[in-house]
């Protein structure tokens, strides 16, 4: 195992261990760095320690505990920790983990959603702030005020450092899960940069989905979002070809990783068998079918349009309604399914122009088509999905 591999791993173990101890992330932040950057120092002439997470846990803990009796804050410490403390007691079972803890903390709805997208980055995932600044496409200095103001706003705002109780968590949970996804869908289709694909933040997000499931083990939507990432990312080495994006009918199935597709099931049939249908296990049960055809012709789209009915009961948004459209397409012909698309408010989202010039190329419709595709090509920001359009059009 790397040093980078630790620091991945145990950063935000040691971040949320240390804030649950002395209720400041700052200083949780800065003394797991110092504790990493001491272990860069001494690890490299006495080699990697039995227990690195260990080690680093307790070197960050007493640097902590120096720096609070050099300054002489304790009690001014000590009173910050428990305003940022529940004074309810807790159910232990509600609250398994530090990490969770700080994980709804970085997600709470106090901050805005980018802002929580780049606190669980930095200090759950462990990304340095170049990091989370490139994820951004903003200068490193701009992200380093952006994070260091909402940690500021946390303890300003008391926001609490705790897991809310059972009656509130599945609406806060569903804010933790947007984020990670978030996380995910920006490292699969970048939004904008020169990027067609960002494996490193779809591994951080599937980290972050692992984590979750092992503190939740028994939320349903926490193994679908699981679920659907794997399935989804599994199809990432046959989804671009010289810098191309390949849509999915076209891709090389015998590219897609079969292990992650195999996972990916398992915790989709673990769903259906807990029988508590959200979003996320909808999502990827869609995508199970996909990935459960041999080829594109030989996909059961009936029974994605039946899956995307449940989706738009349980999620009835227009974005939802245009995907079910495009399996529509598939069972009714692309009259029907561009009769939903145009009934659909989606100007300014560019899967919409696409999709609607795919119908209208498929109806023979060719100067609507061009002129669909010229919108799509207009607010999309991928070049891989760029360069796509372009040879569509």
């Amino acid at each position: 195992m790397t040093l980078d591999d630790i620091y991945r791993a145990e950063f935000g173990r040691v971040v949320a261990a240390l804030t649950g101890r002395f209720g400041d992330i700052t200083l949780a932040e800065e003394m797991a760095q110092e504790a990493f950057t001491e272990a860069l120092q001494r690890w490299a002439t006495d080699g990697i320690p039995p227990n690195p997470g260990a080690w680093i846990m307790t070197t960050a803990r007493n640097r902590a505990i120096d720096r609070l009796r050099r300054e002489s804050l304790r009690d001014d410490k000590y009173r910050a920790a428990e305003m940022l403390h529940d004074p309810e007691p807790v159910e232990i079972s509600v609250v398994p983990d530090d990490r969770l803890r700080l994980l709804f903390t970085c997600c709470h709805p106090a901050l805005a959603p980018e802002v929580q997208v780049a606190l669980t980055l930095r200090l759950l995932g462990g990304l340095t702030v170049a990091e989370v600044a490139e994820a951004f496409l903003v200068p490193e200095r701009t992200m380093a005020q952006r994070i260091t103001r909402a940690k500021k706003k946390i303890t300003v705002a008391r926001i609490p450092y705790r897991v809310p109780q059972a009656d509130d968590l599945p609406v806060r949970l569903r804010g933790v899960l947007t984020t990670v996804y978030l996380i995910f869908n920006e490292g699969y289709l970048p939004s904008s940069g020169a990027h067609e694909l960002r494996t490193d933040l779809c591994a951080e997000a599937i980290r972050l989905g692992r984590v979750l499931r092992s503190l939740l083990p028994d939320e349903p939507e926490v193994v679908g979002l699981l679920a659907l990432m794997l399935l989804i990312d599994a199809r990432a080495k046959a989804r671009f070809a010289d810098g191309m994006l390949v849509p999915l009918g076209e891709q090389d199935r015998s590219q897609w990783d079969a292990a992650m597709i195999a996972e990916g099931h398992d915790l989709v049939r673990w769903c259906l068998r807990v029988n508590r249908p959200g979003m996320y296990q909808l999502l990827a049960a869609i995508n199970a079918v996909h990935s459960d055809a041999p080829s594109a012709a030989d996909t059961d789209w009936r029974q994605v349009v039946a899956l995307y009915d449940q989706l738009l009961v349980v999620t009835p948004t227009p974005i939802v309604a245009l995907n079910r459209a495009i399996a529509v397409a598939e069972v009714d012909g692309p009259d029907v399914a561009l009769a939903i698309v145009d009934s659909l408010d989606l100007d300014s989202y560019h899967p919409f122009h696409a999709t609607r010039a795919d119908l209208l190329r498929r109806l023979g419709r060719a100067d609507e088509a061009r002129a669909a595709y010229d919108r799509a090509i207009e607010l999309a920001g991928n070049p891989a999905e760029t360069a796509y359009l372009k040879s569509r059009r």
